[in-house]
């Protein structure tokens, strides 16, 4: 597709699918969002007032477009949320905003994005639902749904998501769309200093001395136990068992056991430790906890990259950073005894280092968490067009 074409960015954020469009010579002619924090951020980067809801605009007030983009909200079909899909009538049903301005426009494109759950949310029911109604429109599709995480790019990030991709072609609804995926990475096939910064940043960013101090405890105990590798919580509260009385399901009472086990294992080292560290009385309770899942890839805590959650400290080898998500678990890369940057963090969501965040870091991290990759968009976009070409 060389020549310039016009899209629409529904749900539109702070502008991924904005910057993907753009970069492939798009113009955009309408935009949509609620969030009056992303649409001032929305603002200052592309100088287009995206303020209004979508449920109050007729679908004729919409410019003509060859494109629509729309990353609709994800929180009902999210496994972090309710799971309550199409029956939330705040967001559930907001595809089918979607369906209405598909259906008088008769758009020649579409591109949406969503967390990977929606494939398998209600057993297949919504994604089935989307998917026939949009060949109801006259939409040709993919045999099966497309999802990609950015570190199969290049980008060191996990964050599956599923893409639908679609052409308006209403005499071939029944022959499916075939899009030639590019060469796909694994994992290990990517490096996290790719998006580091390499100036020395804020000291905002740094670890607190209260987190250090959880963190070199962690640190020394992996270290000095016996095993390597542990493939389950480590739940320091529970070392010595649990009192007969607590009713607990089976699946936590099998984790107690193998952490009683690896105590017994341990005895002499962890009673040192936990004396060293007052029996951890001056942890936070979430902090008592350790999530390993880096296997046996390091040899030390300071060289995973670790994050702070409600389950426990969790830590995982260096390859690539977990999904950026709007709830705040910015991660800590160990090496550096610090968390990622609103700028890195852009980068992780391919946005160029001229895009203008929010001046807010917490607003900032929940944007970018909760935006779409643009490389992914960018390069599933070209692919579409060059589906339409075959």
């Amino acid at each position: 597709m060389k020549k310039k074409f016009k899209f629409i960015d529904l749900f539109a954020g702070i502008g991924g699918f904005h910057q993907a469009m753009e970069n492939l010579g798009g113009e955009c002619v309408f935009a949509s969002e609620i969030d009056r924090y992303a649409i001032e951020t929305y603002y200052k980067n592309y100088k287009i007032n995206s303020d209004c809801n979508i449920r109050d605009i007729d679908e004729k007030d919409i410019p003509k477009h060859d494109v629509l983009c729309a990353g609709f909200p994800c929180q009902t079909f999210s496994k972090a949320g309710k799971q309550l899909g199409f029956n939330d009538e705040t967001k559930g049903t907001l595809f089918f905003e979607i369906e209405r301005i598909l259906k008088y426009h008769k758009t020649k494109y579409i591109i949406l994005e969503n967390v990977r759950n929606l494939v398998s949310h209600d057993n297949k029911k919504t994604w089935n639902t989307i998917y026939c109604h949009l060949k109801k429109l006259g939409y040709r599709l993919t045999k099966e749904p497309i999802i990609i995480s950015p570190h199969q790019l290049g980008i060191p990030q996990l964050r599956e998501r599923v893409v639908i991709l679609g052409i308006y072609d209403p005499d071939h609804t029944d022959k499916n769309l075939v899009i030639k995926m590019p060469k796909l990475k694994s994992k290990d096939d990517n490096d996290i200093s790719t998006i580091l910064e390499i100036k020395k940043v804020s000291s905002k960013y740094y670890i607190s001395d209260y987190e250090k101090m959880v963190l070199t405890a962690w640190d020394e105990f992996y270290k000095g136990i016996k095993e390597t590798v542990i493939g389950f919580p480590i739940w320091a509260v529970y070392f010595n068992g649990y009192f007969k009385d607590e009713k607990i399901p089976k699946w936590k009472e099998d984790f107690i056991n193998k952490n009683t086990n690896l105590y017994n294992n341990n005895k002499k080292f962890i009673d040192e430790w936990m004396k060293k560290y007052n029996y951890l009385k001056d942890f936070s309770p979430t902090h008592r906890k350790l999530e390993w899942q880096a296997g046996n890839s390091i040899k030390s805590l300071w060289d995973g990259i670790i994050q702070f959650r409600p389950s426990g400290v969790r830590v995982k080898k260096p390859s690539c950073f977990p999904a950026l998500v709007a709830m705040v678990q910015i991660p800590i890369i160990g090496k550096y005894k610090r968390r990622l940057t609103v700028r890195e963090a852009a980068r992780l969501q391919s946005f160029p280092d001229s895009f203008i965040p929010n001046e807010n870091d917490q607003q900032a991290y929940k944007q970018f968490g909760n935006a779409v990759n643009v490389e992914v968009i960018k390069i599933m976009a070209e692919k579409l067009f060059e589906a339409d070409k075959q």
